[in-house]
């Protein structure tokens, strides 16, 4: 029995740090073209940051704002790319349009107002941030707190 314990614990343990591939979801971005997340951002060795975020959700848009001060430098600096994931549902989508107009913000901006994407990455509140590399998430990150994007720029020059 404590044979069996310990190597459920084992596989337990290895199975949560084992790199999971991005799904295979499709959804649009803010302006209305399909995107496929596995393989429309897949390019070699490039680091993709997928920051989910709403309308409603004031630490999301302060963190996508804090990430913004740094994305000239931190684009120069490392092969990266920052894909913000709207999970407004039918009833906030439409404040996502006017807010993106006020913040002009460099990102890829997608809309997974049907909450596939977050659904299939097991994702149950935002702000959330995914780091993917060569198709496998390799980092995530739950919440925001002022300073946090620099914890995140330290993990993005690891890889």
């Amino acid at each position: 029995m404590k044979k069996i314990l310990m190597l459920f614990l084992f596989l337990a343990g290895t199975a949560m740090y084992a790199q999971k591939e991005m799904p295979n979801v499709t959804i649009k971005s803010s302006d209305n073209k399909s995107y496929n997340v596995k393989s429309d951002f897949a390019e070699k060795d490039k680091i993709y940051v997928f920051s989910f975020w709403a309308t409603w959700c004031a630490p999301c848009i302060k963190e996508l704002d804090a990430i913004n001060e740094k994305y000239s430098a931190w684009s120069k600096e490392l092969n990266m790319e920052v894909v913000a994931v709207s999970v407004d549902d039918s009833r906030t989508q439409k404040r996502v349009k006017p807010l993106l107009n006020g913040k002009k913000w460099p990102y890829q901006v997608l809309l997974d107002t049907n909450q596939d994407l977050k659904r299939a990455l097991g994702i149950a509140n935002v702000p959330y941030t995914v780091v993917v590399k060569n198709k496998k998430v390799v980092y995530v990150h739950n919440g925001y707190s002022q300073g946090a994007e620099e914890e995140l720029y330290n993990k993005l020059k690891e890889l």
